[in-house]
């Protein structure tokens, strides 16, 4: 079982432009990149997205990474050929391809986010932003917890492994009974430092004070206005385009003779 999907969400710190950008702005990256694959069920359209994200993979010295990440998601883009292929109609095959590369796009654009944008810079972001103290420090350190809880899953399947599972097996249905001796003691571990965490808050008093200061603060530069205005744009451009898309004729829009 890879743990390359998790490891897609963990905090790299490399000086590069993708780096250097205002949480902000690879925030609006993220649910651009999101909402336009959401806009598209075509191979097409979807395969021209995700290219336009390449580029900004590389700027960021990421594409390893990347790589990683979407290698470790290819149980699920199995999972969704074999379940299209054999329970949809005959453009199930398609139909399952425009998925997963559109699960791609999304993947790829907020494993970007996660993996570009400190933890401290997010939770200042966010209160920037005018959200509540608590709700943006509850998701900073959800984010925190990204890297603790993927060594703690392979820390879970040496230990199983060790008592004897075998948790390498191939095919989709071993791989789903995996999935049980390994949850269990995941979610009852997390559980535990859920309520270690939050006495460990309690015992600081945590909100108790509504007023706070910061070591730093972040600001938007012109190079985030400039990114910002570029990923506007897109999703305009995009937008038209599904729209056009949507008011042409049917024989038109499948290339029917008349």
């Amino acid at each position: 079982m890879s743990l390359e999907f998790l490891s897609a969400f963990k905090f790299i710190k490399k000086e590069t432009f993708l780096h250097r950008l205002d949480p902000r702005s690879k925030l609006l990256l993220a649910i651009t990149y999101t909402i336009s694959a959401l806009l598209f069920q075509e191979i097409i359209p979807l395969l021209l997205i995700l290219i336009t994200l390449l580029p900004i993979i590389i700027i960021g010295r990421l594409f390893k990474k990347w790589l990683k990440s979407v290698k470790g998601m290819s149980f699920l883009y199995i999972f969704i050929i074999v379940l299209n292929t054999l329970f949809i109609n005959e453009n199930g095959l398609s139909f399952a391809i425009a998925m997963i590369l559109r699960i791609s796009i999304m993947i790829s654009a907020f494993s970007l986010f996660f993996l570009t944008v400190d933890p401290n810079d997010l939770a200042l972001s966010l209160i920037t932003m005018k959200i509540p103290y608590e709700y943006a420090f509850s998701f900073s350190l959800a984010f925190r917890f990204v890297p603790t809880i993927a060594i703690e899953t392979q820390n879970i399947i040496d230990a199983q492994q060790s008592r004897g599972y075998e948790m390498q097996k191939k095919g989709i249905i071993n791989q789903i009974k995996n999935l049980f001796p390994l949850l269990v003691p995941l979610i009852v571990s997390s559980i535990k430092r859920a309520f270690n965490v939050a006495e460990a808050l309690e015992s600081r008093s945590f909100g108790n004070k509504k007023d706070r200061t910061f070591y730093y603060t972040i600001s938007y530069s012109l190079k985030d206005w400039i990114f910002s205005l570029y990923l506007i744009l897109l999703l305009t451009f995009l937008i038209c385009i599904r729209i056009n898309f949507m008011l042409m004729p049917f024989w038109f829009r499948w290339g029917l003779p008349l």
